[in-house]
């Protein structure tokens, strides 16, 4: 089954990807790689959770925050190359965490993100990753993620 046959099955409906809301760009493209810009768990225009993650935000709460800005980041992605069915391999994800002092599970956020990645892409989802505990992030946001996909065509 095709990643864009996987979203139908799995009855997920990609977002229209977001505009930027500063001097940068949603995705870059250069040779075989794109990369997106940092996507935030927001849907409808809100986000779906704010604060820290655990004293403001479960970390099941932040797990689904993470795979809600993954799907924004996959949105951004189709935009750019037409079709889930292009991407090659999940190159890299990078996840930030807005993080309460003491708070060590990073890794178990950027599993909601990770997990989705490869039940859509199989082995082609497999990749490399970075989970970082942050202060603070935009708009008071639980997490914060971009990933770079390697793409044909």
């Amino acid at each position: 089954m095709t990643p864009e046959q996987k979203l139908t099955s799995l009855e997920i409906e990609l977002p229209a990807p977001a505009a930027p809301v500063g001097a940068y760009l949603p995705v870059v493209r250069t040779g075989d790689l794109v990369f997106t810009a940092g996507q935030l768990p927001m849907k409808d225009g809100s986000l779906t959770a704010a604060g820290k993650i655990p004293g403001d935000v479960s970390l099941t709460e932040a797990q689904q925050a993470a795979r809600t800005a993954l799907l924004n980041a996959l949105a951004a992605l189709r935009a750019e190359i037409g079709s889930l069915d292009n991407v090659t391999r999940i190159v890299r994800l990078n996840v930030f965490v807005n993080s309460s002092p003491g708070f060590t599970d990073q890794a178990k956020v950027a599993n909601g993100a990770s997990d989705l990645l490869l039940e859509l892409f199989g082995d082609a989802g497999r990749h490399t990753r970075t989970a970082i505990g942050a202060a603070e992030l935009p708009l008071n946001a639980p997490v914060e993620l971009d990933i770079i996909a390697e793409v044909s065509g």
